[in-house]
Order: structure tokens, then C-alpha cells, then sequence
């Protein structure tokens, strides 16, 4: 009788955590996963990925060790040039054919303040895969009219795009990159609870 009383207090603790799981959904038309990086030092150039998809789960509304599954389609990649944006799908950026992926699994997300939280995982392209750090910063959550609960984040941090094997690498007469080297990563986060 005491077993039987335990294993169903262990069944309903493992169903109240398993209950605590929550799903988030991505709301595309209210996303961008958005970069920019430095061309011949003294303009930007500002580009997004049309095309991704995510799993995030949270314990609760409680986004702390979030677990978050980021997959961008390298060849969804947008910079408002299509020569330019053939030129970065090529092997001397993405090359979208042999390495169609981007990926983003998570690893910790810390609160640091109020609204800023610390964002750590490995980010892979060209079957490169490092650590990065991310900073987060929380922009509410909230019921919407229809009765889904929203939550927004604004993602940021920079990587070193010759970690990655991005090397194509043109000098100008006076010294200094084409394309710069460091790319800084902006993503605009709106995230639906999943009923």
C-alpha cells in the first residue's frame, strides 16, 4: 500500500512538471532575424534571413535556461541586392548548397537586470560550431486581444565572421577590409505562448 502511495505521488510530480512545460511559437510577420556588418569601412550594410524556424520552451512564463532551437535557411538570406546576396550564398560566405544551415541551440539565459538578460550558446555555420554570448533585452509580455499570450525580446552580440570560415577577404589601397570582420546580429524576438 505505501509503494502504490509513493509511485503515485511520483507520477503526479513528474505530471504537474511535465505540465509546467511551456512551448513558445515564433510570430514571423512580427520577426526579424536582421545583421549588419562594416563595407569598406565607412558604411553598413543591413541584411535579414527571410526564412527560419525555432522550439523554445520555458518553465512556465519563467524564460530562465529558456531552451531554445534556432535552424535559419542560409539561402533566405535578404541584403536588398540580389547580386550581393547570390555573391554571399556562394562558397565564399554561406555556401547555402553544401551548408544550407545556421543553428542556435542554447545553452544557459540568465536574468542580469530588469529588463537585460545574458544569452549563451552554440551558434554553428559552415559545420563550425562555437560558443557565443548573446545580450537579451526584454520588451514585455503581454495578453493580446485575442486571448494568446505575446512576449518580445531584442537579441544582439557580434561574431568574427572568419570563425566561421566566412573568409573572403578583399583589401582596399589603403589598408582595412571590404567586408568587415566583426558582423553584429539583431534579432527582433515576438514569441506566442502555445495553447
Amino acid at each position: 500500500m505505501k509503494l502504490i502511495k509513493i509511485t503515485t505521488a511520483l507520477l503526479f510530480a513528474a505530471a504537474i512538471s511535465i505540465s509546467a512545460q511551456t512551448k513558445w511559437n515564433i510570430d514571423a510577420p512580427h520577426t526579424n532575424v536582421g545583421f549588419e556588418v562594416d563595407h569598406m569601412l565607412i558604411t553598413t550594410v543591413k541584411g535579414e534571413f527571410n526564412e527560419y524556424e525555432a522550439a523554445i520552451t520555458t518553465d512556465g512564463d519563467n524564460f530562465k535556461d529558456a531552451k531554445i532551437n534556432l535552424t535559419i535557411d542560409v539561402a533566405s538570406i535578404n541584403t536588398s541586392n540580389e547580386k550581393r546576396d547570390d555573391h554571399l550564398r556562394s562558397d565564399d560566405f554561406f555556401n547555402a548548397e553544401k551548408f544550407p544551415k545556421i543553428t542556435f541551440v542554447s545553452k544557459s539565459m540568465e536574468k542580469v537586470d530588469d529588463d537585460e538578460w545574458k544569452l549563451i550558446g552554440d551558434l554553428t555555420m559552415r559545420d563550425v560550431t562555437k560558443e557565443v554570448e548573446l545580450e537579451v533585452e526584454f520588451k514585455g509580455l503581454i495578453e493580446d486581444p485575442w486571448g494568446n499570450t505575446r512576449v518580445g525580446f531584442n537579441i544582439s552580440g557580434e561574431v568574427n565572421r572568419f570563425d566561421y570560415n566566412l573568409n573572403w577577404n578583399n583589401l582596399l589601397e589603403a589598408g582595412g577590409l571590404v567586408v568587415g570582420k566583426e558582423v553584429t546580429l539583431n534579432i527582433d524576438l515576438q514569441l506566442v505562448k502555445e495553447k
